[in-house]
C-alpha cells in the first residue's frame, strides 16, 4: 500500500509533462500542418522514371 504514495506523484509528474508538451508543440507550430507531409510522397522526383507515352499531356501555355 505504500507504492501508492509513490506512484500517484509519479503519475501526475508524467501527466503534467505530457500535457505541457502537447501545448508546447501546439504553440510552436508543430501541428499546424499535417497533410503536406503525407502529400509530399506524391510529388516525388521521378519523372524520369515515368515513360513519355505514359505522361499526361502537358497544358498548353497561355500567350500574353
Amino acid at each position: 500500500m505504500s507504492i501508492i504514495y509513490l506512484l500517484i506523484p509519479i503519475a501526475i509528474i508524467l501527466a503534467g509533462i505530457a500535457i505541457w508538451g502537447f501545448f508546447w508543440s501546439v504553440n510552436n507550430g508543430q501541428l499546424d500542418d499535417l497533410e503536406s507531409p503525407a502529400h509530399s510522397i506524391l510529388y516525388d522526383d521521378d519523372e524520369h522514371l515515368i515513360p513519355d507515352d505514359a505522361k499526361p499531356p502537358k497544358p498548353a501555355e497561355k500567350p500574353e
